[in-house]
């Protein structure tokens, strides 16, 4: 009893930690505050801090467009910010000799071991498919070359699931390129069969309560809708205009690829156990320090990462995440293997949810930062530029 108290006050702790004050030309609020309303962004919420210390909490705008001021507790849909937590699940499945990272996994999901490479289509319009020349593994699941990929980035599976819908082929052979897909569903599918639990039962149990996650899952309960932000859409005449806000219905199934409901807070947590070499704050191992190396070096070789063309402008735009430079990709990040000017070092950690929520992990300055909106178009031109800007701040504020 006399653990979970202290755990409990040094979350406390961690959570209520006031921000250092800033120094320089401009701080980090000042950044923030005019940047959201320059860019006519609704709110923001931003964290910065390094494995042990929060450097920055600020939060600005409504949680709605009639609703109270968001705070840094205030609760946002953290879509593809979820790949990185279940990555680090089945990582923890990897060390315990449950899975394998090359062996394919049709071993325990038989639903992949035959599929199919979608080659175009007929002049009639017909798909045409050929059998995948190898196996799917997990490797080629956690970094996004097995072949399966999203039809909002790209052309030939938004043309087969407009006309067809059925099915989920591969668009190429598993290992040979890089792109953005739903393989980490299949990752999570993958910890649920092993664990006989589900993913918001499993996370919670093994990440989620070892480092004080508290606002993190699949599930908003009734009594934190308060705390949960409004969504918005750009409208066709440019605008942006809110949908309507509605307690969230309960998902089907729990999605290792998206879902996640969290705070900036929270996300800090997780990063910080990253930047810990996979440690908690009370020590209790998270991953190990040998699993975090490969979290965090490059895992697709020469094939270029991060680079993505819309299909659905209004839901995102193209994606460039590091324009003029080629990224890599390890289990779970995005990784650049050289700096952004005036901002992370090379060897950094990323990666975001389609509502423009960003994050990233810079171990060689032992610094970790979020920044939390809540609209799309993804990648949004205004919602990059604010990330620009607070990263510049953070890095000429606080570093």
């Amino acid at each position: 009893m006399a653990s979970i108290t202290r755990r409990r006050f040094a979350a406390a702790l961690l959570a209520a930690a006031p921000a250092r004050p800033l120094s320089g030309a401009a701080s980090v609020d000042e950044i923030l505050r005019d940047g959201i309303a320059r860019r006519r962004i609704p709110c923001a919420v931003a964290m910065a801090a390094t494995s042990g210390e929060i450097l920055y909490s600020g939060a600005f705008g409504l949680r709605d467009s009639s609703g109270p001021p968001v705070t840094p507790g205030s609760i946002f849909a953290i879509a593809s910010m979820t790949k990185a937590i279940t990555t680090a699940a089945v990582m923890q499945l990897v060390e315990q000799g449950k899975l394998g990272l090359d062996e394919p996994v049709s071993k325990h999901l038989p639903r992949l071991a035959r599929l199919e490479v979608l080659e175009g289509f007929s002049l009639l319009g017909k798909p045409i498919f050929r059998p995948a020349r190898s196996q799917v593994t997990l490797k080629h699941l956690l970094t996004h070359t097995s072949g399966f990929a999203y039809d909002i980035w790209d052309e030939k599976i938004s043309t087969y699931y407009r006309r067809h819908g059925l099915g989920q082929p591969l668009v190429f052979d598993p290992g040979t390129r890089w792109r953005y897909g739903p393989g980490l569903d299949w990752a999570g599918r993958l910890v649920e069969k092993l664990t006989g639990q589900n993913l918001d039962a499993y996370f919670r149990a093994n990440i989620f309560d070892p480092l004080g996650m508290t606002d993190t899952a699949f599930l908003v309960p009734a009594e934190k809708f308060s705390r949960l932000v409004g969504n918005y859409f750009r409208s066709a005449g440019g605008a942006l205009q809110q949908d309507r806000r509605d307690p969230p219905r309960p998902p089907r199934t729990f999605s290792g690829g998206g879902g996640l409901y969290g705070t900036a807070p929270d996300y800090i947590r997780f990063m910080q156990m990253i930047l810990r070499n996979g440690a908690a704050p009370n020590g209790r191992r998270i991953l190990r320090a040998r699993t975090v190396d490969l979290m965090s070096t490059n895992q697709i070789g020469d094939l270029s990462a991060g680079k993505l063309r819309s299909t659905s402008p209004r839901v995102s735009a193209d994606v460039d995440f590091h324009p003029g430079f080629e990224d890599k990709y390890t289990f779970g990040f995005l990784l650049n293997p050289d700096p952004h000017p005036g901002g992370r070092s090379a060897g950094s950690l990323s990666w975001a949810g389609i509502n423009n929520t960003f994050y990233w992990i810079d171990p060689r300055r032992n610094l970790c930062a979020v920044l939390m909106m809540q609209f799309l178009p993804f990648c949004d031109s205004q919602a990059v530029g604010l990330l620009r800007d607070f990263e510049r701040a953070v890095y000429a504020n606080l570093v």
